[in-house]
């Protein structure tokens, strides 16, 4: 069986799945167990419920599968071989439940006979329920197998819609930057003129100042030589 739950290394809904496995797992083997016991419609009953208990055990490790996604790697490892431990358990009761299963006589009792003989009333009902059953179990594995890739595609749509919430966080922030950077830009623009203007003043004042000075001078050695 599995290793004993080592509540520190996993989350603790990965944890209560584990536990409820744990306890799917102990109700299959006991079932399991009580079969071989039984015969006709009690044994058909008995394996009918363990059928139920192997497709639930088999949801649980399903959830379990999704749900070691969200553990922090460093104790990925230790979840993933007690996920392998719990794989090999399952395989290992579906074919035992399988081998069960297909023990004809001690499913139809005193009924079955491999006599070419025995009725042929008797003979189709048993082929009919034998592929009914085939059938159910087929039915099974599908509607397990879409359930997989549902989960799957849950999984893959949770991480894209974690992705875009990504890249739309980067997108404000860097357009938010570009508008205070646009701002800095506007302010720096209208500084520049400012001074521009400011200089093109001061050239003013100073050609003025320099033009007064001159005439002032002609002015004064004007009246020198009157």
């Amino acid at each position: 069986m599995s290793n004993p739950l080592d509540t520190d290394a996993g989350s603790e809904l990965f944890a209560g799945y584990e536990a409820d496995l744990r306890l799917v797992q102990a109700d299959l083997t006991q079932k399991l167990d009580q079969i071989p016991e039984l015969s006709g419609e009690p044994r058909k009953a008995m394996i009918r419920q363990a059928e139920h208990s192997l497709e639930e055990a088999k949801e649980l490790l399903d959830q379990m599968r999704i749900e070691k996604q969200n553990i922090p790697s460093a104790n990925r490892n230790k979840i993933n071989q007690r996920v392998r431990n719990f794989e090999s358990d399952i395989d290992s009761s579906s074919r035992k439940l399988k081998s069960l299963s297909s023990d004809r006589k001690a499913l139809f009792g005193d009924r079955y006979t491999d006599n070419p003989g025995a009725s042929d009333v008797q003979l189709e009902q048993r082929q009919q329920l034998l592929s009914s059953t085939d059938r159910l179990g087929r039915s099974s594995d599908r509607i397990r197998e879409s359930q997989r890739i549902a989960n799957e595609t849950e999984q893959i749509g949770a991480s894209t819609l974690a992705d875009l919430h990504t890249q739309r966080s980067t997108i404000v922030h860097t357009r938010d930057t570009l508008l205070e950077s646009e701002g800095f830009v506007d302010r720096s623009v209208k500084t520049l003129r400012g001074m521009s203007r400011r200089m093109a003043t001061n050239r003013i004042i100073t050609v003025a100042i320099i033009t007064v000075l001159i005439l002032l001078i002609i002015a004064v050695i004007v009246s020198k030589f009157r």
